[in-house]
């Protein structure tokens, strides 16, 4: 199948080698791009470990901070094995969302032995916090980047979808799913999509493409990496 990849250009490189091992040919459109904050190393006196929701924000963290000995806590594998590629000892995945997070946090660590901090881009602040606050959890947020969005696709994409070439779409959040959806109905070829299969990370996502028709939209039976290319399959 020829696949179109809407990740960051740092998060696509890994997956479209992957992609091309199981015998597809690959073209990106790095939809959103990430702008990192600087600034002082953060204050971690009293943090008793760090919660991370994207292998960005991993990123972000490392950018700021030399300190390796606190646990992190990811919300699934690939944000983990960022977290473990950047050099942190002890990583934890709850292998889901932001959600499933908040739920396997209690199993690693109580509320009792301090604060927590979430390192965040803007768009991802707050929910967490509030979802661990019921559940008696200190936690502080780090807005440490910003995503800057896309206003057009590839030159080479719109070839794509032009003549027809383009078999499937991988899209992994609401937000960039969003962002094709906006470049698509700007470029009316609205009715190249019926061509497409859409393969989405989550529900949530899938409904970001409407009012988009595809030929199929398959979502993933769990929210990472592995669950999509197997949808994909």
């Amino acid at each position: 199948m020829r696949v179109l990849l809407t990740r960051p250009q740092e998060d696509a490189e890994v997956l479209a080698g992957r992609l091309r091992e199981l015998g597809h040919e690959v073209l990106s459109a790095p939809l959103l791009r990430v702008h990192f904050h600087d600034g002082e190393p953060l204050a971690l006196g009293g943090v008793q470990a760090i919660l991370v929701t994207s292998a960005n924000g991993v990123r972000a963290l490392a950018r700021r901070t030399k300190r390796r000995d606190l646990p992190v806590f990811a919300v699934g594998p690939q944000t983990a094995r960022a977290a473990l590629g950047a050099g942190f000892a002890r990583v934890e995945s709850a292998n889901g969302d932001v959600v499933a997070l908040a739920d396997a946090l209690p199993r690693w660590m109580g509320a009792e032995g301090g604060a927590l901090l979430h390192a965040t881009g803007a768009a991802g602040a707050g929910r967490l916090a509030c979802l661990l606050a019921v559940k008696g959890y200190e936690v502080s947020t780090a807005v440490l980047y910003d995503i800057v969005t896309a206003a057009a696709l590839p030159q080479e994409v719109v070839g794509a979808l032009a003549d027809g070439s383009l078999d499937a779409a991988l899209f992994f959040s609401p937000r960039s799913a969003g962002v094709y959806r906006d470049c698509i109905l700007n470029a009316g070829f609205s009715e190249a999509c019926v061509r497409l299969i859409a393969v989405c990370i989550s529900k949530a996502t899938a409904d970001a493409l409407l009012p988009l028709a595809f030929r199929e939209i398959r979502v993933a039976a769990r929210p990472n990496q592995a669950a999509l290319l197997a949808c994909l399959e």
